[in-house]
């Protein structure tokens, strides 16, 4: 596969950008070789600058549910962008979007919107410190939620991919306040609310964690934290950046059945745009300026382009029978990667909620990150290579999740199902020499 001016594009930046990329997963570090410099992308394919074409299973990391360039998304965004890119006033685009989350997410009674999911986290937290009178946080092992300091305690996404357990930079004091638990595990929730019963603001966690491949959640791990939460007083938190209208129209906490206090989105609300959102109950939120003392504000929040793809985009996922059809086709990918598997006798550990996927190598059932840590990450960076020599585009990382768009085709699914076969096979023959 040529791959030439995508060598020379990564080479130039690296002369102005820092590690040429601007978010690191995105340099090839974990799985080597040269980052493709994508040109345009349509549908389930992405198309690089060198002419390649590759089935995307990025999907912006789930943002794009849709696929890319959808048409009604596209159509909308060339009539939104002749009025305005910003204009740093209330638009109604901004409580038609609010009104379209409202409806699918009943925990949420009133929203915020930012521009990133560490955006929403961030000030997520603060409302809860502010509504409990409390500083101390529990986060998991694993689960990441945005870049803020104290959140960089042993995080996912790329903190797994480099192995970092925090970060240089973040200071002593601004993760004083973070208690880290493991993911999957009541028993440890229970030890740290007993010896901090009255100082915890809130628990915070990605319901379905997504930033360490894909790890669900154990039979009633979420309603235990729910409960445990309520007893104590303090907040619980979802982190749904990735799972909200991913894993289904309301979220995991829909597909679970539980409620959290808080609720951070961001990724597909905006359709493929830069956004992120917090909301909860009434009384929560209005704690915030300009009707409390809790201050936040961003110049592009509630960006109208964005928050006008995120309507299309929430008005498609609303329609009869998306979400079934989405999770038969990621249903026949996880059934042919496990197959292709099977044939090459290498052992997988695949996970799947709904359209999200998550490829370990090892033989042990996934439940925390201890686990995913013990994943063969040399076999996944062969899969990984072998599949894009072939045109299929697999997250640049073994700690990351795979996403299934609308767009994807049974063809697609056959046509990566065969890559596999072969990356597979690869697999066993590195391991036999």
């Amino acid at each position: 596969m040529k791959v030439s001016e995508s060598g020379v594009l990564y080479e130039e930046a690296k002369r102005v950008l820092v590690g040429g990329v601007n978010s690191p997963v995105r340099a090839f570090t974990a799985v080597g070789g040269i980052p493709r410099f994508i040109r345009k992308a349509r549908g389930s394919k992405l198309q690089d600058e060198d002419g390649n074409t590759y089935i995307d299973y990025v999907c912006s990391w789930g943002a794009l549910i849709l696929g890319s360039a959808h048409p009604r998304v596209v159509a909308a965004l060339r009539g939104a962008i002749g009025r305005g890119t910003s204009y740093g006033a209330p638009t109604r685009v901004e409580t038609e979007l609010a009104n379209l989350i409202l409806d699918a997410v009943p925990s949420i009674q009133r929203i915020r919107f930012v521009n990133s999911g560490t955006e929403a986290t961030m000030s997520a937290l603060r409302v809860a410190r502010a509504y409990t009178k409390r500083n101390r946080t529990l986060k998991f092992e694993g689960c990441y939620h945005g870049h803020s300091d104290s959140m960089l305690v042993k995080g996912g996404s790329g903190m797994a991919t480099f192995g970092m357990p925090d970060s240089a930079g973040v200071t002593k004091e601004s993760i004083s306040d973070t208690i880290v638990a493991p993911y999957n595990d009541l028993n440890s929730v229970k030890t740290v609310f007993e010896q901090y019963p009255d100082d915890i603001a809130a628990v915070i966690i990605e319901p379905i964690a997504a930033n360490m491949g894909l790890v669900p959640p154990m039979p009633n791990y979420l309603q235990g934290l729910r409960d445990i939460t309520k007893k104590f007083g303090a907040l619980l938190i979802f982190d749904e950046v990735i799972t909200g209208f991913r894993a289904s129209i309301g979220g995991a906490q829909k597909l679970y059945g539980i409620e959290p206090d808080l609720t951070c989105l961001g990724k597909i609300i905006g359709g493929g745009l830069p956004v992120g959102a917090y909301g909860g109950a009434d009384e929560i939120m209005e704690l915030l300026s300009p009707i409390g003392p809790v201050y936040q504000a961003g110049t592009l929040s509630g960006n109208p382009l964005a928050m006008t793809a995120g309507i299309v985009t929430l008005r498609e996922l609303r329609k009869r029978g998306f979400y079934d059809e989405l999770k038969e086709v990621s249903a026949r990918l996880e059934r042919g990667l496990l197959g292709a598997a099977e044939e090459a006798s290498v052992s997988v550990r695949l996970t799947r909620v709904g359209s999200m996927l998550g490829l370990f190598f090892t033989g042990e059932p996934v439940i925390d990150y201890q686990r995913v840590k013990s994943s063969d990450v040399h076999a996944y960076a062969t899969v990984f290579s072998s599949m894009l020599e072939q045109g299929v585009y697999f997250p640049p990382s073994p700690f990351e999740t795979l996403f299934v768009s609308a767009a994807h085709t049974q063809r697609d699914i056959e046509r990566t199902v065969g890559a596999a076969r072969v990356a597979f096979q690869q697999v066993r023959k590195h391991r036999e020499h």
